[in-house]
């Protein structure tokens, strides 16, 4: 019998092991008596990942990150953690922490009495705990803020405490359920930003919960894209967003732009169900000929929204279905774009930017 000798790379016959994903589902299924919340779900979530559940409410995303956290049992399935099965295990036995909507900061103690508690509970000294917290509130812009009670912070700013002090227990993976809900739009986009910035610095996994497929494009390395429960596409933002593999993937992660049966057939001259994003279209006069590589479709405008920076255009196409156009307001004001309801135009886009759905 002949020895097989290690590889320097510690693997045999020079195959390495791959090593386990910070988190893997396998068969997740959750139910509350005969309302199926979670069906089936198999995810791999690498270590230092950063990834959004992204879905419509009661798609089961928040009861997927609920189970991962050990605030809800699995009714079936595998949940592994860095290779270890914590299915069964309650939340105080696994290595993450979560960030909440609402913030949960107590409002009695200071900031950076806040992000100690959780070290204090753990009965960790107290010079650790003043240099622990103090490094986690760096990690989150808020130096020399630990003596500030809550009520003195901005919403942003509480939520930046509030990611400090899941940071300060060095959780192998953080879950974040919706964390910038209930901040206003110019402060979200801003804490967007920020928390991709947090991630990227800090290196951990983060598992994030949103229902803004805006903010899941944004700040993910991956999406995974949940409707009734299971998982309809995983990929990174430019995938899901350019390559929808469902109508409802097309339809929810941006404007629901789709050519089907007799449109696709006239407009395309194939069968089935395309996508074209709104930005890819560009709009001139009916009767304007179009260019090697592109296809066109003449309709009547049905709707004009200025929006500031751009205007959209839905337009019903005279072989059936509508798409929705966008033009930037380089040279045009909402005066200008008012009156265009009802006019005629033609719709011009490239042939690499239509794709087939589900193909």
């Amino acid at each position: 019998m002949s020895s097989v000798t290690p590889d320097p790379a510690g693997s045999s016959a020079g195959t390495a092991t791959a090593p386990a994903p910070a988190i893997r589902l396998r068969g997740l299924r959750k139910t509350f008596g005969a309302v199926v919340a979670v069906d089936s779900v198999d995810l791999d979530i690498a270590d230092g990942e950063f990834l959004t559940l992204l879905g419509p409410s009661g798609s089961g995303k928040t009861t997927v990150l609920r189970m991962i956290a050990g605030f809800e049992l699995p009714t079936a399935g595998l949940i592994e953690l860095a290779g270890t099965d914590v299915s069964q295990l309650p939340p105080f036995q696994r290595d993450v922490n979560t960030v909440f909507q609402d913030y949960a900061l107590f409002p009695h103690l200071t900031v950076q009495e806040n992000v100690e508690y959780g070290l204090k509970v753990k009965k960790v000294d107290k010079a650790s705990r003043v240099r622990r917290a103090t490094e986690a509130l760096a990690a989150v812009r808020l130096e020399g803020y630990g003596d500030r009670a809550p009520s003195e912070m901005s919403g942003g700013q509480r939520q930046r405490v509030a990611l400090a002090r899941a940071l300060v227990n060095r959780p192998k993976v953080l879950l974040l359920d919706e964390p910038l809900g209930a901040l206003d739009l110019k402060l979200r986009e801003q804490m967007q930003v920020e928390l991709k910035a947090i991630q990227r610095d800090v290196g951990i996994t983060f598992v994030f919960v949103t229902h803004d497929q805006e903010e899941a494009l944004t700040m993910s390395d991956r999406i995974a894209v949940f409707n009734a429960g299971r998982i309809e596409q995983i990929g990174t933002a430019a995938e899901v967003y350019e390559h929808p593999a469902t109508e409802f993937v097309a339809g929810f992660v941006g404007t629901s732009n789709l050519l089907r049966g007799e449109a696709s057939l006239k407009v395309l001259g194939l069968e089935g169900v395309f996508s074209v994003r709104p930005e890819k279209i560009r709009i001139t006069g009916t009767g304007v000929a179009i260019g090697a590589g592109e296809h066109c479709a003449d309709g009547t405008v049905a709707e004009v929204v200025y929006v500031g920076d751009a205007t959209r255009f839905v337009v019903d196409l005279d072989a059936g279905g509508s798409l929705v156009a966008l033009a930037q307001n380089t040279h045009t004001t909402s005066s200008d774009v008012a009156g265009l309801r009802g006019s005629r135009m033609r719709l011009v886009w490239r042939r690499e930017h239509e794709y087939r759905v589900g193909a």
